[in-house]
């Protein structure tokens, strides 16, 4: 089978499973094996402290947040629009800044800060209060994703990164797995001890494992070749990883972001058709962050608060399977346009489900369990964008951020409207918007696929 990427064709049967390729040195393999132990566990662990911190607003609601900040109406829905607009703010000022700061002091920074104010949410009282903490831990955690793809992009070749971010996106649903466990934890032990709630103490807990690592990342990131980490990589290092770089066409040159790079970029269809392809991704997959399966499970009646968290970590771990799955096919076996397809095929058959709802129970499970598949390609995607504009770092760093701020902007009002709290657990129209989002997914990624093969 032969595998195509935007570095060239790799001829390889689809059970030859190689960590590195054929053509890499001895010495390319451990500057490589060396990236890897330093950069994948690093940003696997921030982002599963990440979506604890994330996902603890839904599981916070459904054990006793709603009942004491006295929600009523569409406040959950709200809270996480807010989230996601401090997000999209927070990403603009990275757009410029990707190429001048040091990567491996600026992602740690953000994360301390992320954890400070996820730690000051165990004192809300008030949906104001809790609506500012919410905004602010969003602009603090806005740059984490695409600065972690732009440090894939500095140190690995396109047939590489899909992989690598697939391990590190696994701690998006190990994350969201591990707050059930926390808050099921907390509800059933830590209720009313020192007179917090339950929910209060998840917070706590929360930020008193996201700290340190934030602390770590001052030790563990490499920074880019650009601005290298010079307490764990030598010269020798980083002049090997250009110089593997620059074989299959990627800039060894990297200058800082002009204003020339707008003009550069705007003229380039490429960009247009990823900014279009990151759009449908987001939207084609708000049905992982709209709390639907955690509402239901609650609409029962039948189980425990503890019971619900418990049991709302079933779809995530699933999502694991999913994450690696798609990633790996895509860098060993189909491809980025075609692991994107899978993906969201698998996706689109839960959404038909979740649309179609007065089918048996047994069904609605299954349903619900599809959903981390419509998550499962965002490291597809993000190393395609990379492999794609890997000829200019300034580009690069800015697309990366731009396509991610403007595609997930959009979701701070399609979420808004699509799925209201009120609405619960059916979400009619949220369903049926973001199963066309994946339509326009899968039309437009096989769209890009066949025009790049043939601008060659």
């Amino acid at each position: 089978m032969a595998v195509h990427h935007q570095f060239g064709t790799v001829k390889r049967k689809w059970y030859h499973i190689k960590w590195f390729a054929d053509s890499d040195t001895p010495r390319e393999r451990r500057l490589i094996m060396k990236l890897d132990l330093l950069i994948v566990p690093y940003a696997f662990l921030a982002y599963w402290i990440k979506y604890i911190d994330q996902a603890n607003l839904n599981n916070a609601y459904v054990a006793g947040l709603k009942e004491d900040l006295g929600f009523h109406g569409n406040e959950l829905v709200q809270l996480q629009t807010l989230y996601t607009v401090g997000a999209v703010v927070g990403q603009i000022p990275f757009m410029f800044l990707f190429t001048y700061l040091p990567m491996h002091w600026t992602i740690p920074f953000l994360d301390i800060a992320w954890g400070f104010f996820t730690l000051a949410q165990y004192r809300a009282n008030s949906f104001g209060q809790m609506a500012a903490y919410r905004f602010l831990i969003g602009w603090f955690e806005a740059a984490f994703y695409p600065a972690i793809h732009y440090i894939f992009g500095s140190w690995y070749r396109g047939d590489e990164i899909s992989r690598r971010g697939g391990v590190f996106y696994t701690g998006l649903t190990l994350g969201t797995l591990t707050a059930g466990l926390i808050q099921s934890g907390v509800s059933s032990r830590l209720e009313g001890v020192n007179g917090l709630a339950g929910w209060r103490w998840m917070y706590i807990i929360c930020a008193l494992v996201t700290i340190p690592v934030g602390i770590l990342g001052y030790f563990i990131l490499p920074g880019t070749p650009e601005n290298p980490n010079t307490w764990l990589l030598k010269d020798e290092d980083v002049q090997i990883a250009k110089e593997r770089l620059a074989r299959v066409g990627h800039s060894v040159v990297h200058p800082k972001f002009k204003l020339g790079t707008l003009k550069s970029l705007a003229n380039n269809w490429k960009f247009w058709a990823l900014l279009m392809l990151d759009i449908f991704f987001w939207n084609g997959s708000l049905n992982y962050s709209a709390g639907g399966y955690l509402l239901w499970l609650k609409s029962l009646g039948r189980y425990s608060q503890s019971k619900v968290n418990e049991l709302g970590t079933i779809s995530p771990a699933i999502g694991i399977f999913y994450v690696l799955l798609i990633c790996f096919i895509s860098d060993l076996v189909v491809g980025p346009a075609w692991a994107i397809t899978i993906a969201h095929v698998w996706n689109i058959i839960g959404l038909v489900i979740l649309v179609m709802w007065k089918v048996p129970e047994s069904a609605l499970w299954f349903a619900f369990m599809t959903t981390y598949s419509s998550v499962a390609m965002s490291a597809v995607l993000y190393g395609w964008i990379n492999a794609i504009l890997g000829k200019s770092s300034a580009e690069r760093s800015f697309a990366i951020v731009l396509l991610n701020t403007v595609a997930q902007s959009t979701t701070a009002w399609t979420q808004l409207l699509t799925f209201p709290t009120k609405e619960a657990p059916q979400f009619k129209k949220g369903y049926s918007f973001v199963l066309a989002n994946a339509v326009c997914l899968i039309i437009t990624a096989q769209f890009l696929n066949v025009a790049l093969k043939r601008s060659k």
